[in-house]
């Protein structure tokens, strides 16, 4: 390998702060992700990376200088013990050096033994806090180079009913950008949820990011989520409850008939299975729970009746309260 000072193009005077310097200069123009197509990229770029661990560490640079290791942090071999001071492999690390090796592939240039941790700190700093740690797009590692070259992600906001959240629909949406772009809301996403539409945020130098839409699932004038389950307060008329008879439902998908056995009281609730909400073990049920409801408008006839039975034939549904 070449003299870290000549890789780094500074002289052997330069302070840490030139050093420093030069390697983020130097980082930025021969990284791999920023010359995909020169074969000998990664080369050189690890090149750069073995300089800077000598010479951006000030105990392994004087060891350098005083000629005891190589530009690739080896210890040299200066004789056999007793043929100088300090002679011998261990020398100037006390028999614990090591140095570190890269390597640099499909998850971008990364360490593959211990190390200091240097590289990815100055990493960090040149790229605006943007370090090789950093996650990317579908969970892997995002290079430097591609958050700054990649292009940015766009944020947007849908807003859908519960019936759409649950059976899924597409919405023409106007990005931040001034595109208009047709948006599939999947059947069972929530309120706070993401949808991800890959490649279609602002460009960048080589691609573009990523549109990020964070969707809203409005309240229902009389469904309500319990989980996968929804609830309903299922409206029914005095003669129904005492009756029974069949009765019209609205479920997220449609009418259904219930029927409701005669004296029916308000509070019971029945199941229709498979009429909620998707989960992750299928759809959820519809849970109606009967409300009882009198007329709008007083009438005579009933207020008699029930002066009638209040005194023939009275009874307490709270006599266990």
């Amino acid at each position: 390998m070449r003299d870290p000072y000549e890789v780094l193009g500074v002289n052997r005077q330069a302070g840490a702060a030139e050093i420093k310097s030069a390697f983020r200069r130097l980082a930025k123009r021969l990284h791999p992700d920023a010359n995909k197509n020169d074969a000998g990229a990664a080369a050189r770029f690890a090149e750069l990376n073995a300089a800077y661990e000598i010479l951006g560490d000030e105990a392994k640079r004087r060891a350098y200088d005083r000629g005891e290791i190589d530009a690739q942090g080896r210890p040299r071999f200066h004789g056999f013990d007793g043929f100088g001071a300090g002679a011998g492999p261990s020398a100037g690390f006390g028999g614990n050096s090591h140095y570190d090796s890269f390597s640099f592939g499909p998850e971008g240039f990364t360490r593959t033994t211990g190390g200091t941790g240097s590289f990815e700190d100055i990493l960090r700093e040149a790229f605006g806090g943007m370090g090789a740690g950093n996650g990317g797009r579908g969970g892997r590692r995002r290079s430097p180079f591609e958050a700054e070259d990649f292009g940015a992600d766009v944020r947007a906001e849908a807003v859908v009913t519960l019936p759409e959240a649950a059976q899924g629909v597409t919405r023409r949406l106007r990005l931040p950008t001034g595109k208009d772009v047709d948006v599939k809301i999947p059947a069972g996403i929530r309120s706070g949820q993401h949808v991800r539409l890959r490649g279609q945020g602002m460009r960048g130098q080589t691609g573009s990011g990523d549109v990020l839409i964070t969707v809203t699932v409005l309240a229902h004038p009389f469904f309500t989520l319990d989980g996968a389950d929804v609830k309903l307060d299922l409206p029914i008329t005095l003669y129904e409850a005492v009756l029974g008879g069949k009765v019209r439902v609205p479920t997220l998908d449609g009418h259904v008939e219930l029927t409701i056995p005669p004296w029916t009281s308000s509070g019971r609730t029945f199941r229709l299975r498979g009429k909620g909400f998707p989960g992750k073990d299928g759809n959820g049920d519809l849970l109606a729970t009967i409300r009882v409801v009198l007329p709008e408008r007083a009438e005579l006839d009933l207020e008699v009746q029930m002066m009638r039975w209040r005194t023939d034939k009275p009874y307490d549904p709270r006599k266990h309260m």
